[in-house]
């Protein structure tokens, strides 16, 4: 071990790999006890939700293999990656040096095809964590399992404990799972049986409100992205635990390991007890009805009950599906059953309110700061406790005398960073005639809040550190599918700078109707609320629609180095462009030097192609589409049985959410009878989302021929689609730029149809056509 240490040293003085640090930091590892696992991923045929499809796999099994560590011990995971395909692996919740963090190009160096990567670091914390990989969507793939860090001395009440890992699984390869949300194909939700079609509002007598979100751009109250045709746990949607005996008390170690599913758990029998939130112990509480976002772990205490054996169900957010464990012997004592959302309920309560909603993703100018003109227009719309910290008043001693050592000293939270809670909110401004309607839309999501997590000891940091506020305002466009903070993706994103010195505050204001779990790396953090200055530290934070959630850290523990990933755990929604990149704005470790950041990135702006076929009677048409972030190509091809023949080609750059400029080449055949001899224009024009979601297309060609275009697709039933495209094109009879005839004449092309979902990629269509007459086909998506 010696000799190694040297050979370390030698290594450091001749390479400046090492900082002084981690130096005197290998010295010290001589004297832990070292615990080595070892991981193998590889690609397999696996059936979890009735087909057989390749999914990638851990030691062989999905999810993978718990890896058991004690605190204090040194670990050494060696990861064997045997697919066809780069991978990574993240240690989510983690304390450990940045440079094994696993984020791929970004702090740790990916792991090539035949390669194996090794990850060493010490084990300074206890509790329930997991990994992942971070490598694109292989996450949604299998990759991924539980990890458990038992104490140095156990203080809890217990006898066994049981790992329950939550997932959620796909039967599609996920890049068309994302490229279909890119898309806006409606299928998924009316495959969950969740979509809110305009018989149903009109039913409900929410038309309303309905055209209150259409005039906002949005469609409705959406609450989760993907069709899943299962859900798991432990990999099963039904699994038996019967080797738990009556009176005894297990310990239930539960970790969302979802790609884009939050839950609500459940629990038969008697209460459980909730004892610790992110591996980090709470102050013990009763609770049954628990809701749990991605990324989250929560463990409870149940005692095995003599009458029968307890269920424990999960119900996806959207009540789009269940999945049960059943722990014990005897009848099944059941877990409480949770209702679908109402989406056309929230709706309706929103639209009362009359909230601004429909933020936007994309900006003018990217690099300007506009984050609290945002928060001006869009506001911080409702205010719940998450926010209502207390300025606290103790002095610097107490608090530091009330913390829970045995925690912060495993995340090196030492006296001299404990400072006074620097939590004091400005108050919205709010008109007494409306107060009622925003206690309304506290209700609405107060079920999502963290009040019931309490830190065991003060989490306050020192009164005199100098505080760096941070306002993140949460932005997405379903239409598209690209999300982003302060109307910015990421790859049009700067770092944010922070600092070690200083207590870095963060408040999320949520200006979409989606759950954002974000999750910052490297890092635990306070989660403001009720409980003031015992507000817990968690690693993961969920923020609810239209909300907003503070939290505040310094430093990160220990590891001030380098860049650290900060994102939105939703799997897709990361990959749309919900996240950023924090900096301590330090140098980068030097083994990194042939893995550039960009590429990481890059990621989250890919190119995605989709297209359309329509084969009907009186006409054929064909479209495709290549779209990332700003830019976008057009082709399409459109035939009628009057022999007219027109073909299109455009680029088209996204200047904001709603609006693009485009330019291309329109190709017409000249008459009915000369399929050979076609006209070429060039054409520019803009594109414009208006309000009420009507597609604007407002264009001139080169003989300045102008021509508007409006067109609109609603669904009436669930499946059943009507829509409608009119068209007017002037020409002023001016050919190079000379007139040739004296009057202008125009030209009027509409068309109205019906369209019915048989599948994703398959419908039945009917039109009917001016130009082209009435028919009906099918329409083939790809």
């Amino acid at each position: 071990m010696k000799a190694n240490i040297i050979l370390l040293f030698l290594l450091a003085l001749t390479t400046g790999v090492f900082a002084q640090k981690e130096l005197i930091h290998l010295e010290n590892i001589n004297h832990l006890p070292v615990r080595e696992h070892t991981i193998t991923l590889r690609k397999a045929t696996v059936n979890k939700a009735g087909k057989e499809v390749m999914g990638m796999t851990v030691n062989g099994t999905i999810p993978g293999p718990t890896l058991e560590f004690t605190e204090g011990e040194y670990a050494i995971i060696y990861v064997k990656n045997e697919m066809d395909v780069e991978t990574s692996v993240h240690w989510h919740g983690l304390l450990l040096p940045n440079f094994y963090d696993g984020v791929p190009y970004l702090t740790t160096p990916p792991i090539e095809p035949g390669h194996t990567q090794k990850y060493e670091f010490p084990i300074k914390q206890s509790g329930t964590y997991w990994y992942h990989s971070h490598t694109m969507l292989q996450e949604q793939s299998g990759v991924f399992g539980s990890i458990v860090i038992k104490p140095k001395v156990q203080t809890l009440d217990y006898d066994k404990e049981l790992v329950l890992m939550l997932s959620d699984w796909t039967n599609e390869k996920p890049m068309n799972v994302l490229r279909n949300l890119k898309r806006g194909n409606e299928w998924y939700s009316i495959k969950k049986e969740t979509a809110t079609p305009l018989n149903k509002v009109i039913a409900r007598g929410a038309f309303g409100a309905q055209l209150n979100f259409w005039r906002q751009r949005m469609e409705g109250a959406d609450i989760a992205d993907v069709y899943y045709p299962a859900f798991l746990i432990n990999g099963e949607e039904s699994i038996e635990y019967p080797e738990f005996k009556t009176g005894e008390k297990v310990r239930l170690r539960i970790i969302d390991g979802g790609a884009s599913t939050s839950f609500w758990m459940t629990f038969g029998g008697e209460d459980p007890l909730l004892v610790s939130a992110d591996g980090l112990d709470v102050v013990p509480v009763k609770k049954n009805k628990t809701f749990i976002a991605i990324a989250e772990a929560y463990d409870f205490i149940v005692t095995i009950p003599k009458e029968g054996k307890i269920e424990f169900k999960i119900t996806a957010q959207d009540g789009s599906g269940t999945a049960s464990a059943f722990i014990g012997n005897g009848k099944v004592l059941p877990a409480m059953n949770i209702p679908k959302p109402d989406k056309i309920g929230m709706m309706q309560k929103m639209a009362k309110m009359d909230m601004k909603m429909g933020a936007h993703a994309l900006k003018f100018q990217p690099k300007k700061d506009e984050r609290f003109k945002i928060k001006e227009e869009y506001g911080m719309q409702m205010k719940n406790m998450q926010g209502m910290d207390m300025n606290h008043s103790e002095k610097k001693e107490d608090a530091m005398a009330s913390i829970n050592t045995s925690k912060m000293d495993g995340m090196n939270m030492k006296k001299d960073t404990m400072q006074m809670d620097h939590s004091k909110m400005k108050e919205m401004n709010m008109k007494s005639d409306d107060s009622t309607q925003r206690m309304e839309g506290m209700d609405m999501f107060s079920e999502y809040n963290y009040d019931y997590l309490k830190s065991p000891g003060k989490t306050t940091y020192d009164i005199s550190l100098p505080v760096n506020d941070i306002l993140l305002n949460l932005t997405g466009n379903m239409n598209r599918y690209i999300w982003s903070m302060n109307g910015v993706p990421l790859s049009e994103a700067d770092n944010i700078k922070i600092k070690a010195n200083q207590v870095t505050r963060i408040t999320f204001n949520n200006l979409t109707m989606m759950h954002h779990p974000m999750h910052l790396h490297g890092h635990f953090f306070r989660v403001l609320n009720k409980n003031g200055a015992y507000s817990p530290l968690k690693h993961t934070v969920n923020v609810p629609p239209m909300q907003k959630v503070t939290l505040e850290f310094y430093g990160n523990n220990g590891d001030e180095n380098g860049d650290w990933f900060f994102h939105c755990h939703i799997l897709y929604h990361m990959m749309g462009g919900m996240a950023r990149v924090l900096s301590y704005d330090k140098p980068r470790d030097s083994r990194m030097a042939d893995f550039p950041a960009a590429k990481i990135i890059e990621e989250t702006d890919k190119w995605y192609s989709w297209g359309m076929v329509d084969v009907a009677s009186h006409t054929t048409g064909f479209n495709l589409v290549t779209s990332n972030i700003r830019n976008q190509f057009n082709t399409s091809l459109e035939y009628g049985w009057n022999k007219n023949l027109e073909g299109e080609f455009t680029y088209e750059r996204y200047l904001h959410d709603y609006l693009r400029v485009f330019g291309g080449v329109n190709i017409e055949n000249e008459t009915p009878e000369s399929l050979g001899n076609f006209k070429t224009t060039a054409v520019v024009g803009i594109r414009y989302l208006t309000p009420y979601l009507f597609n604007l297309d407002a264009r001139i060609d080169n003989e300045l021929r102008p021509r508007i275009g409006l067109g609109r697709s609603i669904m009436l039933f669930p499946k059943l689609s009507v829509f409608g495209y009119y068209e007017y094109q002037i020409d002023l009879g001016i050919v190079n730029n000379l007139p040739i005839n004296k009057d202008f004449t125009s030209e009027t092309v509409w068309s109205a149809g019906a369209e019915y979902m048989l599948s994703r990629n398959l419908s039945l269509i009917a039109s009917y056509d001016n130009r082209y007459g009435a028919g009906g086909g099918l329409s083939i998506r790809f």
